[in-house]
């Protein structure tokens, strides 16, 4: 298939790019610089220039294509009214197409777990940051009736290649000497690595049929604390961490300090039982101590 990739130049969205082309899929990445577009054709992605920020802009590329990811997102002041309107343009364009289209969510939308694992069916209950996508989350699901194959799938902390949220904790050791975690540290966190995420998109796009919505998530969930001491060896401190309180963290990293601090086991169950998802990646801890983090 020919697909149209919106975050082609993006943690997740490279990733995705690279297990298409793997699977023999032509990739048409959305480029909003000259700069972007030169570094999508050297990976051997058709660059096709436009901006989420201009629904228009997308047209060409969506009729072009035979369905559509969207793992882009402006991450501004407007990124939520851009996610909803360069959406709300792609279904329209894909409408009675039989096309499918994959949204990408997340699992802070679900809130906290209570300490249970949750699955797809859990009621949700999203921190500030997200709410708009509760609300907007229906709508994409909604398309199925309009004869559009439409996905949402909701990532765990993606973590791999030395980036993600973990990054911030490395950063965070080899600036104050310890890595800093927030409150006690004891809420739990999932994961999924950024490789194994990218081969769920490209199953959901081969198999998973519409109005579906999966949890990209796997392995045990950690706690937030150990997260931050394994970083903090693989950075040269010596697995010495620091808590910061909720409210200095507000201050840093403004709504999204309330999303670190969610309690979270989710369950990817459905994917790997659904669609065949199989991830092979399974141990964040190692990938801070001694893969990826420490080299980056």
């Amino acid at each position: 298939m020919k697909i149209f990739l919106t975050g082609a130049t993006g943690y997740i969205g490279s990733a995705v790019a690279e297990a298409l082309k793997r699977a023999n899929h032509a990739v048409i990445g959305l480029a909003r610089t000259d700069e972007k577009a030169r570094s999508l054709e050297a990976r051997g992605i058709h660059a096709y220039r436009g901006d989420l920020s201009d629904s228009n802009s997308l047209a060409s590329a969506v009729k072009d294509s035979d369905g559509v990811i969207h793992a882009g997102f402006t991450n501004d002041a407007n990124a939520s009214k851009a996610d909803q309107d360069a959406v709300r343009a792609i279904l329209d364009l894909l409408k009675n197409s039989g096309k499918p289209f994959i949204y990408t969510s997340g699992v802070w939308v679900m809130g906290n777990t209570d300490g249970k694992v949750a699955d797809e069916t859990k009621p949700l209950d999203p921190t500030p940051l997200v709410t708009w996508r509760v609300e907007f989350e229906p709508n994409v699901l909604a398309a199925a009736k309009q004869n559009i194959r439409a996905i949402v799938i909701r990532p765990a902390l993606v973590y791999g290649h030395g980036k993600g949220l973990c990054s911030l904790f490395v950063s965070s050791a080899r600036e104050h000497g310890a890595a800093q975690y927030i409150g006690s540290g004891e809420n739990h966190w999932t994961f999924v690595h950024v490789e194994d995420l990218a081969e769920l998109y490209r199953l959901a796009l081969e198999k998973a049929s519409a109005g579906n919505v999966f949890l990209g998530a796997h392995g045990p969930s950690v706690l937030m604390r150990q997260a931050a001491e394994a970083a903090s060896q693989g950075a040269g401190a010596g697995g010495r961490t620091q808590s910061v309180t909720l409210e200095e963290a507000r201050k840093q990293f403004g709504p999204m300090a309330d999303a670190l601090v969610l309690d979270q086991q989710v369950s990817g169950e459905k994917a790997k039982k659904t669609l065949g998802w199989s991830p092979k990646r399974d141990d964040i801890l190692d990938d801070l101590r001694e893969g990826s983090y420490p080299l980056n």
